[in-house]
């Protein structure tokens, strides 16, 4: 069945659950022994509570800090207490949260108009929380995601409680979504004295934590969407083992998981009780430490990148079911999308010797990757990783600790080279900016010690361009720059999913590179 769902029963699971599973079983000889016992009886399902929603999360959030960035765990579970002044629709399209409206003013400010929305303490949300927030998280010693990206805001006028104007020191055409990430929501002024998170004005309120297992909310009765939530209560459960979090779904411990395991999909869409949703947006990818040497040097850096056989990776971590990148990762058939530099880092372990060559290290060097044993996606490719480079005389140790570990050990730049996982911030290309830009604050999403201004000229060069055909020069001349300079090496994307009961109604997986803004759905979800 692909989990062990087949040979637990629900009592072991909710007594496991939360914890990595410390079986002598290898990961595959789960997988094998799961498909060996098909007609084994499933677990009695638990009973369900209407109005209530339990969703198993692959992880514990490191953090809830408002605006920083610990995973798609996290980002889950704040889009249910914060909200921010944009967020977006099921099919992608950019849609108003705290703002009721936004557009840009004839003097080049953009113009946002709140909606009558209140804060989990009662007060209303107004203009000049809007632009505290913008000021926290733009601030010199701000560890903020988005720092970089808000200190373009040069001046912040409040005409009045509504109304919020932000005058930029360029033209910028992606500002809206900087303002639909969850990476910036709208939190009451001061609120950090009354909590650690901040007080949101999201469709939940945070009601119990029980650290490093479960995070309890209970809907808001004052949200601004009338008649949502529809759910009372939510528990969001942490599971890190992935095949646990399958079994719990399978058991009907819990109604809804994110990040299905690959080797899971197929036993789930044959199952009877439950649903999936797939989406293709994810990307795999490795990320440098520009200030180890060799690393520093481009050229290394694309040897690697040819060095390494992506089917391999796909087969081994997602099952089949991905396609290989050989540029940047801009999927095909999307507006910025162009042949000509989809396969110029591909593999060619000849042309990764010859660079290596060229570049002093033709004798072949050791490095340690860090990657993490909580997600088997994560680990495995950082075993093929291992394999194609070591057959380019690259000599490579795998650092394997759990998830929240391998976060705090990139947020510090305490890595050389990393395995990592992620989406782009919106399905525009200046969503990758988080990603390839080198003058962004630190964090474990990205390279560090790599500096890159010709990358950072173009990125902001699109961003301020408002012609589509302009764009389009302006992002192929980024896509050849980034396979000169190569910031990271993309390696594939994944298949996304979220799986569920078929009574859970109403959520949606979102398309492409916003899969992980998913749990924005919740708020219409019902069981």
């Amino acid at each position: 069945m692909g989990s062990h769902g087949t040979i637990m029963s629900a009592l072991d699971l909710r007594a496991h659950s939360g914890t990595p599973h410390r079986s002598a079983l290898s990961r595959r000889a789960v997988i094998a022994a799961g498909a060996a016992l098909p007609f084994l009886a499933r677990p009695t399902r638990a009973a369900t509570t209407p109005g209530r929603l339990v969703f198993g999360l692959s992880s514990y959030p490191p953090s809830l800090a408002p605006w920083a960035n610990t995973g798609t765990a996290a980002a889950t579970a704040r889009l249910m207490f914060h909200r921010g002044l944009l967020g977006y629709a099921e099919d992608g399209s950019v849609r108003g949260e705290l703002a009721e409206s936004w557009e840009r003013a004839a003097d080049g400010a953009w113009v946002f108009k709140l909606r009558d929305a209140f804060f989990h303490n009662g007060k209303k949300v107004t203009a000049e929380d809007v632009a505290w927030c913008i000021e926290q998280i733009a601030a010199e010693k701000s560890t903020a995601y988005l720092r970089a990206q808000l200190q373009d805001i040069a001046k912040v006028e409040i005409p009045d409680a509504k109304t919020i104007r932000l005058h930029t020191k360029d033209p910028s055409v992606t500002l809206p979504l900087n303002f639909a990430s969850f990476y910036a929501p709208i939190i009451a002024k001061d609120s950090f004295k009354d909590s650690p998170h901040g007080i949101g004005a999201g469709p939940f309120m945070l009601t119990g934590e029980e650290r490093g297992v479960a995070l309890d909310f209970t809907a808001f009765d004052k949200f601004y969407r009338p008649g949502l939530p529809k759910l009372k209560t939510l528990r969001l459960i942490a599971y890190a083992d992935e095949n646990l979090r399958v079994a719990a779904l399978q058991a009907g411990d819990v109604d809804l998981i994110e990040y299905v395991p690959w080797q899971s999909m197929t036993a789930i869409e044959a199952d009877a009780n439950l649903a999936m949703q797939s989406t293709p947006g994810p990307f795999m990818y490795l990320t440098f430490n520009g200030r180890v040497k060799p690393f520093d040097d481009p050229r290394v850096r694309r040897a690697v990148a040819h060095a390494v056989k992506r089917e391999d990776v796909i087969k081994a971590a997602f099952f089949g079911r991905g396609t290989p990148i050989g540029g940047l990762p801009i999927a095909a058939g999307t507006p910025f999308y162009d042949a000509r530099f989809a396969d110029t880092l591909a593999y060619d372990p000849g042309k990764a010797k010859a660079l290596l060559a060229e570049a002093g290290v033709g004798s072949g060097f050791t490095c340690k990757l860090l990657s993490t044993a909580q997600y088997g996606m994560h680990k495995d490719t950082a075993a093929v990783v291992q394999q194609h480079l070591a057959a380019v005389g690259i000599g490579v140790e795998l650092v394997l600790p759990d998830w929240p570990t391998r976060v705090t050990l990139g947020n510090r730049g305490q890595f050389e080279l990393a395995v990592m996982g992620s989406s782009a911030d919106s399905n525009d290309p200046d969503g990758l900016t988080p990603f390839i830009a080198s003058n962004v604050t630190a964090s474990y999403v990205r390279s560090t010690g790599i500096s890159t201004p010709d990358i950072d000229r173009l990125l902001a060069m699109g961003r301020t361009e408002f012609e589509p055909a302009k764009r389009r020069v302006i992002y192929d001349q980024l896509q050849q720059m980034c396979n000169e300079q190569v910031p990271i090496v993309a390696l594939c994307f994944r298949a996304q999913a979220y799986a569920m009961a078929k009574r859970v109604q109403g959520f949606k997986n979102l398309p492409g590179a916003l899969t992980f803004y998913s749990g924005t759905t919740i708020e219409q979800t019902s069981t």
